[in-house]
């Protein structure tokens, strides 16, 4: 019997991948990968790939995407990040708080999907 190991690549399916992208970019701070297979855009992310990518089967044409999923994302210090995401014009979803994980907050991307951003410690 095989089991899984666990999370080793995440593509958020997006609705126009140009937008996503300038978005992720310009707002929340991720530096895109210098390549990207076609309908898909990598980030430099660690130790997890994240990526956007074109459907893979048609998306609802409104509402919110990935709901019921939480997506958590390490960051260095979230309320550093937390300021200059609003400062870009991004949507916070839920403010900076304490939590299990440490300080927290949760913005929200032009798909309606809700990344949470937490400082973690690096060793």
């Amino acid at each position: 019997m095989t089991t899984p190991v666990g999370p080793d690549f995440i593509a958020l399916q997006v609705r126009d991948l140009a937008a996503s992208r300038k978005f992720y970019v310009d707002i929340l701070g991720f530096e895109a990968a210098p390549q990207s297979p076609p309908g898909a855009v990598i980030f430099k992310t660690a130790p997890i790939p994240l990526a956007l990518r074109e459907p893979v089967r048609a998306l609802p044409e409104a509402g919110p995407l990935g709901v019921g999923m939480v997506l958590w994302i390490a960051c260095d210090d979230a309320d550093a990040l937390h300021d200059l995401i609003v400062t870009r014009g991004g949507a916070i979803l839920s403010p900076l708080a304490d939590g299990p994980f440490g300080r927290f907050f949760v913005a929200g991307d032009p798909d309606g999907y809700a990344i949470t951003f937490h400082t973690v410690s690096r060793n």
